[in-house]
């Protein structure tokens, strides 16, 4: 795993979605900083820069289709795409009933289609795992996963795939009844 760094959280405080405070995430778990992908999103200057990072590093492997999960996904998947070339496609994965993903909407991957997987900001790998396997399911090739911001810094692995992300700190987080901030009487936002 490596990163952009410096440029990244540069771009990501520009925009407003480096929050400082006491966040229950939806993992459950609390902690000081929270991401708020939804203030990159908003800005495309922002989200464009982010995304050619992505596409820069992922250009070698050469993706034939990049697959975001929905919501943030779907934006970072097309201007992701739109960076990597004309012939380049942009799907995403949606929920299913059952909580996993799937590739709808009539989107067709041919059989070892080469596939990057790219997401906002990584939490616990869930949605960019559900995605991988939706795209699996329909005969797809994973051949790497790029992420906006990684909050585990590199502790989540997707097996061999290459990750990258354009960010990647280390965001403390406790279980709510070993929370250093509730104990401190810090007011709690929930995300």
């Amino acid at each position: 795993m490596s990163d952009g760094g410096s440029d990244a959280m540069s771009l990501l405080e520009e925009a407003g979605a480096v929050l400082k405070g006491h966040f229950q995430y939806a993992s459950g778990r609390h902690g000081d900083t929270y991401i708020e992908k939804f203030r990159l999103l908003e800005k495309p200057h922002v989200t464009e820069a982010l995304c050619r990072q992505l596409s820069e590093h992922f250009r070698p492997l050469n993706p034939e289709l990049v697959v975001g999960p929905t919501t943030g996904g779907i934006l970072l998947a097309h201007e992701t795409a739109k960076h990597l070339g004309e012939s380049i496609k942009a799907y995403f994965a949606e929920r299913s009933e059952d909580g996993g993903r799937y590739l709808g909407r009539g989107f067709i991957v041919s059989e070892g289609q080469t596939v990057l997987v790219v997401d906002d900001v990584l939490t616990t790998g869930g949605s960019v795992r559900d995605t991988l396997n939706a795209v699996v399911r329909a005969g797809g090739r994973p051949i790497g996963v790029g992420l906006v911001v990684d909050r585990t810094n590199g502790a989540t692995s997707f097996g061999e795939l290459e990750t990258f992300a354009c960010l990647a700190i280390d965001v403390a987080s406790y279980e709510p009844d070993d929370c250093v901030l509730c104990e401190a009487g810090v007011e709690l936002t929930i995300t």
